[in-house]
């Protein structure tokens, strides 16, 4: 029988705390929420493995948790404050929205995918989250009506800035994702300074990308 407990506090200990990751809070949630109530059946015996996990394969698109080390990364750039509000923007079957519902007093999730959408709602539910809620909707054009935002997350890669997302930000509000240029994986800090933003690289990663943050394909002569 698989000791789930023993894997997650394995997964902070060898892969989430020795990546520079000390926010405590971030590791006190990830000790405790059960990643494998997130994925499918025939992952849970690896969902606590270093590496994205495919939840859902619609013959379109593929999508993706976050490998356990790169979303503690991207969530402590966030500088999260207890009494935030937070949009979280593809969470695919929910895990981040778990970890972000730790965090902050709010979380909004924001999901394409309306079967996702459903499982991620009925996992939150089942593990009693109550400060958070799952909406489906378009994820470039984010959630205004709920906002501004003092964070946002984006789970997976983009090719651009999203500037949607970024006019959901409160004045100082943080957005984080992985952004992709010339091949190259970054994991980007975007602030909010009135009607401006600043724009800072933290360390190089790589994720799938987001349904509709892929690159536009260009003109072929």
């Amino acid at each position: 029988m698989i000791d789930h407990a023993t894997q997650r506090l394995n997964m902070v200990e060898s892969q989430v705390r020795p990546s520079d990751v000390t926010d405590r809070r971030i590791t006190r949630a990830m000790r405790e929420i059960p990643r494998e109530a997130f994925v499918p059946g025939p992952l849970k015996s690896i969902a606590y493995a270093d590496e994205h996990l495919k939840v859902a394969d619609n013959g379109k698109t593929q999508r993706y948790i976050l490998a356990p080390r790169l979303l503690a990364k991207l969530v402590q750039l966030l500088d999260i404050e207890p009494d935030g509000l937070v949009l979280d923007v593809g969470p695919a079957s929910g895990y981040s929205t778990a970890l972000l519902a730790r965090l902050c007093q709010t979380v909004v999730a924001l999901e394409d995918d309306t079967a996702l959408a459903e499982r991620a709602q009925e996992a939150l539910s089942a593990l009693g989250v109550d400060n958070a809620v799952i909406i489906a909707g378009d994820l470039r054009s984010g959630a205004a009506d709920e906002g501004p935002y003092d964070a946002i997350l984006l789970n997976g890669a983009i090719a651009e800035a999203p500037p949607a997302l970024l006019d959901q930000l409160k004045d100082g509000g943080r957005c984080v994702a992985v952004s992709i240029e010339n091949g190259v994986g970054r994991a980007i800090v975007w602030r909010r300074h009135g009607m401006t933003y600043d724009r800072r690289p933290a360390f190089d990663t790589n994720a799938p990308y987001l349904p509709g943050f892929e690159p536009t394909a260009g003109f072929v002569f």
